[in-house]
């Protein structure tokens, strides 16, 4: 996965013009957009697709068949025949029955990621959707006039259809949009815009809330979050192996190339390469003292698992990034709701496409993944500040100070127990979601996904470990100034002189809350990178 990322950071730095076809949706683009980033069109084909999609719904509504959600109601209620001339009204009241999220409000990146991959899904063609209510939904995007969602509601089959209600009814002037924190009822918001309601006709409503764009938003989130957690744990580990002054070779090929999972070995080799020229790591070079009968070496021959473990740890985390990426690739390029039309026959297809198990599994491993990266950190930190472990560095990395100051300064004391704190709660939410299916809706819902809140997990659990991260580099960059920056490896000393702009020595005890937080930002940024 390490050549992802200069590909994410070219993608990002470079304008992002992405044409929607429902096939090659990536990642990266989701990312973007959910920064508010880049702009997106429909491509020629989709719009035919659309088109046929919508001409099959409407001979099959000519004929008299029974079409799930079109001609009938929803779930246990699809027995019930609606005339055709109620469609709009039945598809108006999906959106109204529907709106019973509740907690607090999706944040703005995962709203405009949701609306995003709601589009594409739409743009394989295969959901009877006319391409109005779809512009529009890349208007609001482009108009970063975001529909308020409720994150609690979905179980992740029918899909997310509580949250995907609250954007749906916004095309419709119902419900609220946010504007730059400015709230507004939609209809009203649409209107100031310059944007004008749509009205749903039949199956539109249910194409809008039936699928998995709401958890596949958070799960791809949480996927370009953990890239950037897993390279910044080697750029912490590789600064916490020379600020203990530990060998490097724990890391070299030899070792890994034994037992070669792919994430493990990249892991090792981009640590290794982060120590070269290192002039705190070396070898054990034989004993120049001997106590007790004992030789001594100058060095310490093995670090604690926490470190030469670590690409061990961190290479899980690679190596389930390759898998979920694929899967979540799949997801938002999917038709995931139902039914589905096949233009070419003019054939109705019921199935459970909007089933979310592939995003709650892949969702509860990159939980796991981040959370033990969190605790390997966590660990690290705990050897860096404790003076029994950290090879002459001071208690908590407070400077001495003088003869009167002894007892006086606490250093990272208290930062080491917000570290530990957010490694317990990102350890807490590896219980798979998954496992917790109810049946629900009389039973017509009767195995349901939980990937909504799997996905939610995995996003929470990789900003804690990037959290914590960031305690450790600032912890770091304290040592490395107690133990003199020119001695590091020009890799880590570029990235400490990057830390430096932006955050000061801590020469006395002050609230590092602030600086916690803005260091997590630029751990998302990837303004560590140079």
């Amino acid at each position: 996965m390490s050549a992802a990322l200069p590909e994410l950071r070219a993608a990002a730095d470079s304008p992002l013009n992405v044409v929607l076809d429902g096939h090659s949706l990536t990642l990266d683009d989701v990312r973007a957009a959910a920064t508010g980033a880049g702009t997106f069109t429909l491509s020629q084909e989709a719009r035919t697709r659309m088109a046929a999609s919508v001409r099959a719904k409407e001979q099959l509504i000519a004929s008299g068949a029974a079409l799930y959600g079109v001609t009938t109601g929803f779930g246990d209620s699809s027995d019930r025949q609606v005339p055709a001339a109620k469609a709009e009204a039945l598809q108006r009241n999906l959106l109204r029955f529907l709106r019973v999220g509740v907690g607090p409000h999706a944040p703005a990146d995962i709203v405009r990621a949701t609306m995003l991959i709601r589009v594409n899904c739409a743009a394989r063609g295969n959901s009877a959707i006319r391409e109005e209510p779809v512009r529009l939904l890349l208007d609001l995007l482009h108009t970063d006039l975001l529909p308020l969602v409720p994150e609690r509601g979905s179980v992740g089959a029918s899909g997310d259809l509580a949250p995907l209600s609250y954007v749906a009814a916004a095309l419709t002037g119902e419900g609220t949009l946010v504007h730059k924190e400015r709230e507004l009822p939609a209809a009203e918001a649409l209107r100031l815009h310059g944007l004008h309601p749509v009205r749903l006709q039949a199956k539109e409503g249910l194409a809008l809330v039936n699928g998995t764009s709401f958890m596949a938003a958070y799960a791809a989130l949480a996927h370009a979050e953990a890239r950037e957690l897993a390279w910044t744990a080697e750029l912490c580990t590789a600064l916490t192996t020379e600020l203990r002054r530990g060998p490097a070779e724990q890391f070299a090929p030899f070792p890994h190339d034994h037992k070669p999972h792919p994430g493990q070995a990249a892991s090792a080799a981009r640590i290794h390469q982060l120590l070269n020229g290192s002039g705190l790591t070396a070898t054990p070079t034989g004993a120049d003292n001997t106590r007790g009968g004992y030789a001594e070496l100058d060095r310490h021959i093995q670090d604690p698992y926490s470190i030469r473990c670590a690409p061990h740890v961190i290479g899980v985390l690679h190596d389930t990034l390759e898998w979920t990426g694929r899967w979540l690739t799949i997801e938002i390029n999917s038709s995931n709701d139902n039914p589905l039309f096949d233009a070419a026959t003019t054939r109705v297809h019921n199935s459970g496409n909007f089933y979310g198990g592939h995003v709650a599994h892949a969702a509860q491993a990159l939980t796991s993944a981040a959370a033990s990266v969190a605790d390997l950190l966590d660990r690290q930190l705990q050897l860096l500040i404790d003076d029994r472990y950290s090879h002459g560095l001071p208690a908590n990395l407070a400077p001495a100070g003088g003869p009167d100051d002894a007892g006086l300064h606490h250093g990272f004391k208290g930062a080491q127990l917000t570290a530990s704190a957010l490694t317990a709660e990102a350890l807490h939410l590896t219980m798979p979601a998954g496992s917790f299916s109810r049946s629900t809706e009389s039973h017509n819902q009767d195995k349901v996904s939980m990937g909504t809140i799997a996905a939610r997990h995995a996003l929470t659990a990789v900003r804690l470990a990037v959290q914590v991260a960031g305690i450790h580099l600032l912890a770091l960059s304290q040592a490395a100034d107690l133990r003199g920056p020119h001695l590091l490896a020009p890799a880590t000393r570029a990235a400490h002189t990057t830390l430096r702009r932006h955050f000061a020595f801590l020469d006395q005890d002050r609230p590092l809350d602030a600086d916690m937080s803005r260091l997590a930002h630029l751990i998302h940024t990837r303004a560590l990178h140079g």
